[in-house]
Parts: C-alpha cells; sequence; structure tokens
C-alpha cells in the first residue's frame, strides 16, 4: 500500500496548480485523474467551444498565457494544449486513467485511504480537485417525450452535424445553452429556446472588454463573505456572453428577430405538447437589468477614476415577445426532432466519504477550500473564496492557499500562514 504525504483527486487546471505548489515545497504527493489531462476540455465541450474570458486572464501558477493574442479567446483545442503545456512546465506526479471509488479515514483514523482502479492508497492529506460538473442534469420531464425525439444534455454536444434533420429545442439559456442554441442557428437549424433566468453580460464597452474593467475594479477579487448572498452565490447560473468570433455579446432578443424561436421556462410536456411557463418577457428583462448594471457600475469607476474613455451608452431592447412565444407547442407539428437539455450538472461527491462536511444540497461546506474534516480540501470550485476562484485566473491563488495551509500542517512547528 503507497503511502504520500498529500493525494489529489483530479488533473484539470486545479489540481495541477495545487500541484505546482506542493512540488515547491517538496511535498511528496501524487495526482490521480480518471482521464488524461486536458480531457475535461476536449470531451466535454462542443467543437466550436472557445473561452469566454481574454486569453491575458489565463495565468496558471508560473505559466501565464504566452501566445501572440492576449485580448483574444483560446479555441477548444489551444486550451487543451495551454493545459499540457503547463504540466509540461513543471511535470507533475500523475498517474491518468485512475477511477476513485472512495476516500475515507483508516480504521484508526490517522490517515486517509483510497480506493481505486490501481489499487489502495494511502496519505496525510487529500485535495479533492473534481470539479462539480458530475452528473449531467435533465429534467424529469424528459422521460415523457416519445422515442421519435432525440434528447442529449449538453456535455455530449459537439455540433450542428449529429442531429438528423428537423428543429431543435434548446432547454436553458445560461453561458451553454445560449452559446449552443446560436451555434445551431449559424448552422441554419430551425431553434426554439426555452428562455432561463440566467443574466447576460457585455463583451465590450467603452473602449475596453467588460472582463478588462471588472478585473481592474476588483471584482474577481470580491471574496465570498461580501457577497450579499453567499449561501446561493456558489449555485448561480454564469452570464452569457461568447468569446466566438474574437468575443460579442449574446442577444436573446436579437436571435428572435433572426429567426430563433423564443420561449419561457419549460413546464411539462403532455401527449406531444410542450408547455412553457409564461415568464419570458420577465427573464429578458431581467438579464437585461444585469447587463445594464453591469455597464453602470463599469461608468461609475471611470467617473470616479476620472479616466477618459468613450461615451456611456445603455442596451435598449430591440424586440418584445409576441403572444405566439406565450403559446404551447406541438413539438411534432413544428418538426422538432432533437432536445439538448442545457440545465446543468447535479454534484456527486457520494465517494468521498464525509458526510459531515456536505449542505443539503450535498455540496461540500468549507472556509478557502479548508473543510471541517482535518486534512481534506477541496479545489476548483466556483466562489471557493473569491468571484474568480476555480477560473484560470484565479484557481492559483486558491492553491497556494491550501499548499499553504498543508506546509503549515505538516510542519513539526507552526508557521505562518500567508493571507494572500
Amino acid at each position: 500500500m503507497s503511502h504520500y504525504q498529500v493525494i489529489i483527486v483530479g488533473g484539470g487546471q486545479a489540481g495541477l496548480s495545487a500541484s505546482y505548489y506542493l512540488k515547491k515545497d517538496n511535498i511528496d504527493h501524487l495526482i490521480l485523474d480518471r482521464g488524461q489531462i486536458g480531457d475535461s476540455w476536449s470531451k466535454r465541450r462542443w467543437d466550436s467551444f472557445c473561452l469566454v474570458t481574454p486569453n491575458w486572464q489565463c495565468r496558471l501558477p508560473g505559466f501565464d498565457y504566452d501566445g501572440n493574442d492576449p485580448k483574444g479567446f483560446m479555441l477548444k483545442d489551444e486550451i487543451v494544449d495551454y493545459v499540457k503545456r503547463y504540466a509540461d512546465s513543471f511535470h507533475p506526479p500523475i498517474k491518468e486513467n485512475v477511477e476513485v471509488h472512495k476516500v475515507y479515514r483508516s480504521d484508526d483514523k490517522s490517515t486517509f485511504r483510497i480506493d481505486s482502479s490501481i489499487g489502495q492508497l494511502t496519505a496525510d492529506k487529500v485535495i479533492i480537485a473534481a470539479g462539480a460538473y458530475h452528473i449531467p442534469n435533465k429534467l424529469p420531464m424528459a422521460k415523457h417525450f416519445g422515442q421519435d425525439i432525440e434528447q442529449i444534455h449538453s456535455v455530449d454536444y459537439k455540433n450542428p452535424e449529429q442531429f438528423p434533420e428537423g428543429a431543435v429545442l434548446v432547454v436553458g439559456s445560461g453561458q451553454s445553452g445560449a452559446q449552443i442554441a446560436e451555434d445551431l442557428h449559424i448552422a441554419g437549424k430551425k431553434v426554439y429556446l426555452s428562455v432561463g433566468t440566467a443574466p447576460r453580460a457585455p463583451r465590450t464597452y467603452r473602449g475596453k472588454d467588460a472582463v478588462e474593467w471588472l478585473e481592474e475594479m476588483g471584482y474577481y477579487d470580491q471574496p465570498i463573505e461580501s457577497h450579499p448572498d453567499p449561501e446561493e452565490a456558489r449555485h448561480k447560473t454564469n452570464h452569457y456572453l461568447t468569446g466566438r468570433d474574437g468575443g460579442r455579446d449574446i442577444d436573446l432578443r436579437q436571435l428572435a428577430k433572426e429567426g430563433v424561436v423564443l420561449k419561457g421556462q419549460i413546464q411539462r410536456t403532455d401527449n406531444g405538447i410542450i408547455r412553457f411557463e409564461d415568464d419570458l418577457t420577465y427573464n429578458l428583462d431581467e438579464a437585461d437589468k444585469t447587463y445594464n448594471r453591469i455597464l453602470q457600475n463599469i461608468d461609475k469607476y471611470i467617473e470616479d477614476k476620472g479616466i477618459d474613455a468613450p461615451p456611456a451608452s445603455r442596451y435598449e431592447a430591440s424586440w418584445q415577445p409576441k403572444a405566439e412565444n406565450k403559446l404551447d407547442i406541438n413539438y411534432k407539428n413544428e418538426g422538432i426532432k432533437t432536445i439538448v437539455w442545457c440545465t446543468g450538472f447535479k454534484v456527486d461527491y457520494s465517494w468521498v466519504d464525509f458526510p459531515h462536511v456536505y449542505d443539503q444540497r450535498g455540496f461540500p461546506t468549507y472556509e478557502r477550500g479548508v473543510t471541517k474534516e482535518r486534512g481534506l480540501y477541496f479545489l476548483g470550485l466556483p466562489w471557493l473564496h473569491t468571484w474568480g476562484s476555480g477560473r484560470f485566473s484565479h484557481v492559483g491563488q486558491d492553491a497556494r492557499y491550501i499548499g499553504e495551509h498543508i506546509v503549515r500542517a505538516l510542519a513539526p512547528d507552526p508557521v505562518p500562514l500567508s493571507k494572500g
């Protein structure tokens, strides 16, 4: 039975970042990954996928973006290459294609035990860097559709050519739903989009990418404690926009003008009839309010700092839902042959056998990734500590903090813990 000071479960950017700091501190550790480096990007994203944050924000520990397009948005293959080159830059100790079945305490509680497809391992500390996108979530009503309609989750979407002839219903308008609906629309598919409560964000404003403004304003460093609703922050849907073709807004109203059929949130299906909530107008208006609120915050920053920038503006709706947008539809009559469920994921940490560290949703509880179970850490999750947590831009900060916590815990004498 092999023993390590630390075992990291997950070899994505979070697990690799943790390994970077542990290696610098000469901590004996091992990464276990169920696939190969970069798999989550290469196998769980569609063909035209790209980052929604500019390349300059890719700054994994010791490995800032080094390409020639810092204001561009890396395509899927470029992201995979970036992550692989990051690993090559410091050669982390990793075993790929390993399934971890269970993480639990040894009988005497002195160490952790890890049951895996390569046998049982033990460790003094364990970092769970396996993300939060575990079980694709399809709504319960999915089982009420007939065999005449193909249903997939967004994680299995690759390109429009994988579908049969006919229209497509996209359920959910978060980042994935909005981008997949646009991808299908650009390819000439007839698209129906069930619009949810996801907010939208601007791509560029007053001479800069909005991400650049928000970075300057300190938004990505905003700690979870300062959020007005910390409990819900980690579970909220991301703002939708895109980095496609150099980056742009996604305006669902504009897509409607171009022929995409917008509906409210899907409610149920009865004998081929799909019924929708009468909330389309409200959902679009609320998304636009968020958009304009971001613009307003940027305006205030520009004014407070006395920055010379192009004039301010506001988004004004160019399309409003019509009576037909409220109607239920017969999916057979509408020629809908495919449904893409862009309805998120459920977490599944049942294999990390410490029930007391989870909330009612099964999501781990922690302070900056440090749980109540001594020696157990989580990394790479949204709002782990700041709004930027989990992203290429800030996952390194979280990894450094946990690495320092581990060094401190393993040291024979206590050492100060960085506040950075």
